[in-house]
Order: C-alpha cells, then structure tokens, then sequence
C-alpha cells in the first residue's frame, strides 16, 4: 500500500501560518490534500499535524489526521527525529512524502514519480525530487563548480543537482532504519526549477500564488 503523506506544522516563523492562511482561495494545506488526492497510483493521503485546525480541514478534505506530539513540531528538535515519529505513526508500506510549501510541482509529475519509484528495484532505496543549479558557487572563498581563471558560460557548469524536498517516496521500513526521507541510495528525480519552488519567505508566498492563479488554475 502506498500513500500520501503530508506534514503540516503550527508556528511557522517566516512566514506566519502559512499552511493555512488564504492562498489562491483556498489554503496551502488544503491545495496540497485535493492535489494527491487526484493522484490515481496513491490508496490514501495522510496529513499529519500537532495543530487540531489543520487536522480537521484534514478530515473536511476526506483525508486521514494523525495528531503529532508537541515535541515533535518544535522548531529545535532535529528533522531525523520528526521523520522517525511520522514513520511510527504512517500504516502504509510505501510514503510519499510532500510538503504544502511546495505547491506548483505538477499532478502529472507526482504520478510519473511514483510510477518511476516502482520501477527501481533494488539498486536504490528512495526517489526524491530535485532540480539543476546552474549557478556559480563558492565555498569559504573558493569556487566550487568552476575555475574562474577560465569561467564558462552558465549553461555549460556542472549538472549539480539540489534536493528540493517537493516529493520524496521511500519505504516506511526505511525511514525508520535510517530516521531520514532520503535514502542511502537515492534515485533524484528532475523536475523544473519552477516546480521546486519552495515558500520560505514573503516572495515566495506572494510569487508561488501569483504562478498558480495565473498558470496552474489557468490550465485546469
């Protein structure tokens, strides 16, 4: 059995409740459950949450609520123990694992994943999505990705790959062997900057609901 999971804190910092607060005429929480909801390989979508609002739009949606532990939606205690507790607490054999924040990857490349995860056999143990930098990078005053004595044009740097975190599908025994989403053989699978977007902050909020009225919704 493979299901959704989606985690749904309280007490977000930098940007104040923004799994719920009114985004595109709904919420971040509430996009996110109609989304894998729709997803037609997934049994179930389970969000699990130490907020009992959060839990009931949950339920409203038709989705499962799991209640987390106050300590376990802390912003100190460390993401591997989180990753543990929600494995404890997940009954399917198979979690895809997607956060609200990352509202603009696309239904189709949802699905395609988790085809592409039953695909893997052995030779790697999770399936998480990330996408290209093409950036120049330094490190403690350093290039990293390029000799500046013969810099390249942008297109032509190293495919560096960056974990974008909008999708990770791995076995629940596996999560609780290792206390992580990321496998020690991971599968990272491409989507496009866009769809990696990621809400961290104020711009981000402001640019991902522009994109989704104007692009997402447009195209439904």
């Amino acid at each position: 059995m493979i299901k959704a999971l989606i985690p749904a804190r309280s007490g977000s910092e930098r940007v104040k409740n923004k799994n719920i607060r009114p985004f595109a005429g709904a919420t971040l929480l509430e996009v996110k459950i109609r989304q894998m909801m729709r997803i037609p390989e997934l049994d179930g979508v389970v969000v699990n949450s130490n907020d009992d609002e959060m839990l009931d739009i949950a339920r409203q949606c038709g989705a499962e609520a799991v209640k987390r532990d106050e300590y376990f939606a802390s912003s100190t205690v460390p993401i591997n123990e989180v990753y543990e507790d929600i494995a404890r607490h997940f009954d399917a054999d198979v979690m895809v694992y997607s956060n609200c924040t990352n509202p603009l990857i696309t239904d189709a490349s949802i699905s395609n994943a988790v085809k592409a995860f039953g695909e893997l056999g052995s030779s790697h143990d999770s399936l998480n999505t990330a996408h290209l930098i093409k950036e120049f990078l330094w490190l403690d005053g350093k290039a990293i990705n390029y000799n500046p004595a013969e810099m390249p044009k942008s297109q032509n740097l190293p495919d560096i790959m960056a974990l974008n975190f909008a999708v990770n599908i791995i076995r629940r025994e596996d999560i609780l062997r290792a206390k992580s989403i990321v496998g020690t053989r991971p599968y990272l699978y491409p989507i496009s900057q866009t769809e990696a977007t990621d809400i961290d902050n104020e711009i981000d909020f402001a640019f991902a609901e522009f994109y989704y009225k104007t692009i997402c919704l447009g195209n439904k």
